[in-house]
């Protein structure tokens, strides 16, 4: 099945190729259900979003204990006056999240709404401390029904929307959830390693030892640094100043702050020069 084209939600078909009077033709493509899940550029339209086969579940960014998670699933073929069922189920090919540990048991049974054209299934998911060192994924398929079919197992995408990354071709009847805890450095961080490991720039190099003190001591938070709209470069020198002050200020009061890899924490003016890897030795 090659490049679709997806006629949603509409119950009926105009044509008028030959007369004046228009006739009425009824749907005669597949009825069934979909995965709709839609990711791309922040920038672009969401309208020009492309569909994905997966989504990324980043505690780290949504910053709380557990999330009702929603993915998107939509209908082909005619909209009813009255609601229909599909089903859900873990896809075990493709997970690796434990049930209990990291997910709560997911619904199998879902319901298109009379006169609507989808619905988001829920997923509940847990933050553990496992997810800051490794991904988990949950893989979710779709079931066929008597009242829907599966639409698109072979899903072409569309060459119009290409407002982020495009994944060719792909099953839209599974799903699959990324979910992690990682921090890794953000969009926007002033700083670098230069050579012999010597750390540069404003704040140096990212660690989450060194987002935890800036979050504790200068107010800031992991997502502000997601994009200039939150961290232009004057929020950034501040969010620099107030820290680069704190360490001195531990530092000469004897409780200097650390780094995992014991060397004194690193702000672009501080009196030290840090190199990654090599433990601070306090002076006898």
């Amino acid at each position: 099945m090659k490049k679709l084209v997806v006629v949603i939600a509409l119950s009926f078909l105009t044509v008028s190729l030959w007369s004046c009077k228009k006739e009425i033709m009824g749907y005669e493509g597949r009825e069934g259900v979909y995965f709709a899940v839609q990711d791309g550029l922040s920038y672009g339209s969401v309208l020009n979003w492309p569909f994905q086969p997966f989504s990324k579940v980043e505690f780290i960014r949504i910053n709380k204990s557990a999330v009702d998670f929603s993915v998107k699933v939509m209908i082909t073929g005619p909209v009813k006056d009255y609601p229909r069922t599909f089903r859900v189920e873990v896809n075990p090919d493709s997970t690796t999240a434990i049930l209990g540990q990291h997910y709560d048991a997911v619904q199998q049974e879902w319901t298109i709404p009379a006169g609507a054209v989808s619905t988001n299934v829920i997923v509940k998911l847990k933050r553990t401390p496992d997810l800051e060192l490794v991904e988990k994924t949950l893989g979710l398929r779709l079931i066929a029904t008597p009242q829907f079919e599966l639409s698109f197992p072979e899903w072409d995408a569309i060459p119009s929307l290409a407002a982020g990354t495009i994944v060719p071709e792909f099953d839209a009847s599974l799903h699959t959830l990324r979910i992690n805890d990682i921090m890794v450095q953000p969009a926007v961080w002033s700083g670098s390693i230069q050579p012999v490991n010597r750390e540069s720039g404003l704040l140096g190099v990212f660690s989450k030892e060194k987002m935890a003190f800036l979050e504790q001591y200068t107010g800031v938070k992991y997502e502000d640094f997601a994009s200039t709209a939150t961290m232009p470069s004057a929020r950034m020198n501040l969010v620099y100043k107030d820290g680069e002050k704190v360490l001195i200020e531990r530092y000469n009061a004897g409780n200097p702050v650390l780094e995992k890899d014991g060397r004194l924490m690193w702000m672009g003016s501080v009196p030290w020069t840090s190199y990654i890897g090599v433990p601070y030795v306090p002076a006898p």
